[in-house]
């Protein structure tokens, strides 16, 4: 080697030291990073997903996406009503009275005197009490299902049916005369806000998945309202496509994506997109197709048509009608519930003053029960689910 001076071995240090700086990776100046050098290197960025729109404040979790009544299974009673009696409540219309059935006997046992023409047995968002709704007595008639006693009558103005928004912070009354749709304290009845509606004879409704719309049917203008549950608001109106409609019950599909609203005068179901509130079709079922109930397994729904005594069976996974059901001697099948166990669909006969009892596996006819005059919508209780967004009974 040959003899360094001292000012090259200086030198040599200096560049060994450059070099070793140069092979340690960076730590913490960041000032190696390839975006502090100006370099053009990709850098992973994180795209958060879409997320589903948030269901209505309150309102307890969905227990399955695909299955807006997974809750209603034959057993699962909530802790609240395992210790009901077995009923079937019946609102005689023409009569005034409350007929009370014992399903294991197909035997009324007992009647209750409410007011003035009751329309519907409506059991309250926290499954406690039976609410009668006494159309033109203007009042509402609690019924204890625990005892079946009955309370002091609740002033409350054409309460033709009730619901309740799925957080369980309003009643909604809707005044099918006063065209109106009111929502009020689900325990005292006291009024909080009122919607007018320009459409005739509001009568029955349905809720969307996450509890933030609803679907309301107007049954003497023949339209349907979407309306913002939170906001308490009408955003939506329209005029079905068939001269002298008249929309019935409406029941949400168990996906939630499409709603199903019966016509009595259509003589079928109209099948909407409830997002959309696009133009509805029509699925052509039997004369006077009047109530819509769900299987306790989510597979089928029964569609009684009032005109001509029979049940039509649709499939949700078919999409289609599967099987007819024909009462022997006829009949008008209305309004009703299936049992909790799911084996039984019952349904008041309303121009025939009785009650059909019929088998859900095979469509035969196991009793029928005189009731008072003009029975309508009866309701099975209890029922399973955690709670109850009213009408006979529909329970999530």
């Amino acid at each position: 080697m040959p003899h360094l001076t001292k000012r090259s071995k200086s030198l040599l240090a200096a560049a060994a030291l450059l070099a070793t700086a140069a092979a340690l990776p960076g730590c913490g100046s960041g000032a190696d990073r390839p975006e502090a050098r100006g370099s053009q290197a990709a850098v992973p960025v994180s795209v958060p997903k879409k997320a589903a729109p948030a269901g209505l404040p309150g309102m307890p979790p969905v227990l399955d996406p695909k299955d807006v009544y997974a809750a209603d299974r034959p057993g699962k009673l909530s802790p609240v009503v395992k210790g009901f009696p077995s009923r079937v409540y019946v609102p005689n219309t023409l009569s005034n009275t409350v007929s009370v059935i014992d399903p294991k006997t197909y035997k009324v046992i007992e009647t209750i005197p409410v007011g003035v023409q009751p329309q519907h047995v409506v059991p309250s968002w926290d499954l406690k009490t039976l609410w009668v709704n006494n159309n033109r007595g203007h009042t509402l008639t609690p019924i204890d299902p625990a005892t079946g006693t009955r309370g002091k009558d609740v002033e409350v103005h054409d309460p033709y049916n009730l619901y309740f928004t799925p957080n369980g912070k309003y009643a909604v009354v809707m005044a099918s005369l006063d065209r109106e749709l009111v929502f009020r304290d689900p325990h005292t009845m006291e009024r909080r806000h009122t919607e007018p509606v320009t459409c005739y004879g509001v009568n029955h409704a349905d809720f969307s998945a996450d509890g933030r719309y609803f679907i309301v049917s107007c049954e003497f203008s023949g339209e349907l309202l979407k309306v913002d549950t939170e906001r308490m608001k009408v955003v939506g109106q329209q005029k079905l496509p068939f001269q002298g409609a008249m929309p019935q019950d409406v029941k949400v599909s168990p996906d939630g994506k499409t709603f199903y609203v019966a016509d009595m005068m259509a003589h079928g179901v109209w099948v909407l997109d409830g997002d959309s509130f696009a133009i509805p079709r029509l699925l052509p079922t039997g004369k006077g197709a009047h109530g819509l109930y769900v299987s306790r397994d989510s597979k089928e729904m029964y569609i009684p048509n009032r005109g001509e005594g029979s049940i039509s069976v649709f499939d949700f996974a078919r999409n289609r009608l599967t099987k007819k059901w024909w009462l022997p001697d006829g009949g008008s099948p209305d309004m009703g519930g299936v049992s909790a166990d799911g084996k039984v669909l019952w349904l008041s006969g309303r121009y025939d003053s009785e009650v059909y009892a019929i088998d859900t596996t095979t469509g035969k006819q196991l009793a029928r029960i005189p009731v008072g005059g003009g029975p309508h919508g009866l309701a099975v209780y209890p029922q399973p689910g955690r709670y109850s967004l009213g009408h006979t009974g529909v329970f999530r």
